[in-house]
């Protein structure tokens, strides 16, 4: 079972900005895929390096459905 949690978040308006610019020119990418990419990255980089932010990072890095692991 795959659970997903909302998050609301205030983000400065150019980098909102820059997001838009960004997802229009990658039809690929959505919202949630990049803050689940970013926010993942961001964990490994200054975590524990906990292997489910792995996991869901690269899940999210080459768009396949994050799955759940034991």
């Amino acid at each position: 079972m795959i659970a997903n949690v909302s998050i609301l978040a205030e983000i400065p308006e150019e980098l909102h900005e820059t997001l838009q610019g960004y997802l229009e020119s990658h039809p690929d990418w959505d919202q949630d895929r990049v803050f689940a990419a970013s926010l993942s990255l961001f964990l490994m980089q200054n975590g524990d390096c906990d292997r489910r932010a792995a996991r869901v990072y690269l899940d999210t890095l080459f768009n396949r459905s994050v799955r759940s692991n034991a």
